[in-house]
């Protein structure tokens, strides 16, 4: 990792030999597995040893499997299978994505060099996968990182005032959709039928509003606060630093809200009663966040298995090709 050049390493005990080893850069970094025997197939092993995996997952939050060969989309959709559970879909979108299997997509479609800030996946919605999965087809010639950060971490770290008044509150995500305001609503809830959509947002318990030109206003309030289903730890579980009007450059976000007026930006996030949320407080969250991330380079074949309660992720921009697949499984519903 980034952050440290510290390495220990032990010997995994598969069910009848020592084939596998485990290395860990640094206390906070993700675990590292790498066969011994490069004969293994990583989805036979991850079937045979789940209670390891979910023990060594409750620790680091993420284990990165490099050296299984995990090169192509059907070995990423047959060991994303195992790895993830359930495959969900990929619906209620905040980024554009390309569907690239059933429960297998494209990494987010932004430009080569922009970052994406630490998150955790749906994370502004009612519904999440608990895992997430990504799997290096192509690394970048420079750059192009997915780093990582432990949630548990920055919700120890945001200063307990903030944390109370989020808890309290939650967070209101406030999206506009339309021809050239971000994604429409036609890609982010998958399909061209406004009926679809009501139900969709009545069953999300999402507020909806359709405007006279065919766009469309939706509001959600969700925690900020997640506790784990299985640690029961809390973690800070939100994307208010995403959604937020801040997270545009000061330029283009003066030029969104002069040409559009405040309410109609493409989005926006503010406490749940409705109150904007301080600058200040937006930054001080981002900058723990930025702190906390941990990276390092792609492998071709490598395969990343993150807790999304435990574990967020983003990408560094990068040179060259890149080509990252990801998938998600086991879906949690917000208390």
């Amino acid at each position: 990792m980034s952050k440290s050049n510290r390495k220990y390493r032990q010997v995994i005990s598969l069910a009848a030999s020592d084939l596998v080893e485990e290395s860990r850069l640094s206390a906070e970094g993700v675990s590292i597995f790498s066969p011994r025997d490069f004969s293994i197939d990583l989805a036979g092993w991850a079937s045979a040893n789940q209670t390891l995996m979910l023990d060594k997952l409750r620790i680091s939050g993420g284990i990165l499997f490099r050296g299984f060969g995990i090169t192509t989309l059907e070995l990423f959709e047959r060991v994303a299978s195992v790895l993830c559970e359930d495959l969900m879909e990929y619906t209620y979108r905040s980024t554009p994505r390309t569907k690239l299997f059933k429960g297998v997509y494209t990494s987010t479609e932004y430009p080569a060099d922009q970052k994406i800030l630490q998150h955790n996946e749906n994370s502004y919605a009612a519904t999440w996968p608990l895992y997430i999965a990504f799997a290096c087809i192509d690394p970048p010639s420079i750059g192009g990182e997915t780093p990582t950060a432990d949630s548990r971490r920055i919700y120890g770290r945001i200063p307990t005032a903030i944390r109370e008044r989020f808890a309290l509150k939650g967070v209101r995500y406030v999206r506009n959709y339309g021809a050239y305001l971000d994604l429409k609503w036609q890609e982010v809830f998958q399909t061209d039928d406004p009926k679809q959509v009501e139900l969709i947002c009545r069953q999300s318990n999402i507020s909806y509003e359709w405007k006279p030109d065919g766009g469309l206003r939706t509001t959600q309030v969700c925690n900020a606060i997640a506790r784990h289903p299985t640690t029961d730890d809390l973690v800070w579980f939100n994307q208010a630093h995403l959604f937020h009007i801040s997270a545009l450059p000061s330029r283009v976000r003066d030029y969104v809200v002069k040409g559009l007026g405040a309410d109609n930006v493409p989005r926006n996030a503010y406490y749940g009663d409705g109150t904007p949320i301080e600058d200040e407080v937006i930054h001080n969250i981002r900058q723990i966040y930025e702190q906390e991330e941990v990276s390092m380079p792609w492998a071709h074949g490598d395969v990343l298995l993150l807790d999304n309660m435990l574990r967020t992720h983003g990408r560094l921009p990068y040179q060259g090709n890149r080509k990252i697949l990801v998938a998600m499984g086991k879906q949690i519903q917000q208390s």
